[in-house]
């Protein structure tokens, strides 16, 4: 169902280490995909569905135009954190695991931390 996101390995959390170059512009990329307050609500629909979710499914959580929930869906695809399928007029919506994981540890804090 879901396409492997290449590029997204594992990463030291910024509590522990500094990000290099690559893996800064790697969380820049999908936290500006997730700043924006429709594309976070999408995302959180898409992650929390628990399987594939058809596009027809998410629209009517909005009022917006189609037009513009799709302009969302391509930025959070284009971040890599969704990947989608068309099925004849639908297209259907999962989540990238990887790279939810990806920023899990990214922001991670080591427990050691947080007794502190």
């Amino acid at each position: 169902m879901s396409k492997q996101a290449s590029g997204h390995g594992c990463c030291t959390p910024i509590s522990v280490a500094p990000l290099d170059e690559t893996a800064a512009t790697e969380g820049a990329a999908a936290f500006k995909a997730l700043a924006d307050p429709i594309r976070l609500r999408l995302m959180s629909i898409i992650a929390s569905a628990g399987q594939e979710v058809c596009v027809c499914d998410i629209t009517p959580h909005f009022n917006v135009s189609g037009p513009t929930i799709s302009h969302h869906l391509r930025v959070l695809r284009e971040a890599g954190l969704v990947d989608c399928e068309r099925r004849g007029t639908w297209v259907y919506y999962w989540p990238i695991p990887a790279r939810l994981e990806w920023i899990s540890r990214l922001l991670s804090v080591p427990e050691a931390s947080l007794s502190n």
